[in-house]
This record gives C-alpha cells, sequence and structure tokens, in this order.
C-alpha cells in the first residue's frame, strides 16, 4: 500500500454523480469527475471525495485534495492506495 496521486477534472453542478473520462488539462492527463454539489463552501470538494472513493473502492477519508481547492482542475492524493487502485483509475479514463 502506497500514496497515489491521481490529477482531476470536476464539473460541479451536474446532472448527476459521475465518474469516468479523460480531459487533457494544465495538470496533464485527468480523470473526470463531475459532482451534482455546487461549487460553494467546500460541497464540491466533500462530493469529489465520496464519489471518487465509491468508483474506487477505498474510503473517502483515505482521498485527500492536496491542490486545487477552488479549481475545477485539481490534484487529489488516495493515502493507502493498493496495487489495484491504479488498474481502476486508468479504466474509468477509458469510459
Amino acid at each position: 500500500m502506497s500514496e497515489l496521486r491521481v490529477a482531476l477534472r470536476v464539473k460541479p453542478g451536474a446532472r448527476r454523480d459521475h465518474v469516468g473520462g479523460r480531459w487533457d488539462g494544465p495538470l496533464g492527463d485527468s480523470l473526470v469527475v463531475a459532482v451534482q454539489a455546487p461549487a460553494v463552501d467546500g460541497k464540491a470538494n466533500d462530493a469529489v471525495c465520496r464519489v471518487l472513493a465509491k468508483a474506487l473502492a477505498v474510503r473517502s477519508r483515505d482521498l485527500v485534495v492536496v491542490k486545487g481547492q477552488r479549481s475545477r482542475d485539481k490534484l487529489v492524493e488516495i493515502v493507502g492506495a493498493s496495487p489495484d487502485v491504479a488498474g481502476r483509475l486508468e479504466a474509468l479514463k477509458k469510459i
């Protein structure tokens, strides 16, 4: 188990929560995460951690936004990630 960092492109205020797709953004090859929560008072960041944790089958408390707290482009660290999490991330980018 180790730490894994993943670049995200967040779409707050979406019709439904969804993880999947690829975005070529300023942080590089990013995973797209759409959340229903608005980008107000950290609600979208909390929703991103919850939705991404569910998609990766990890605990939401193991995800930390390390860069981009007020941006659509975020860098999230997954603490204690098992080796199969990286494979799930790549699969989600292909959706």
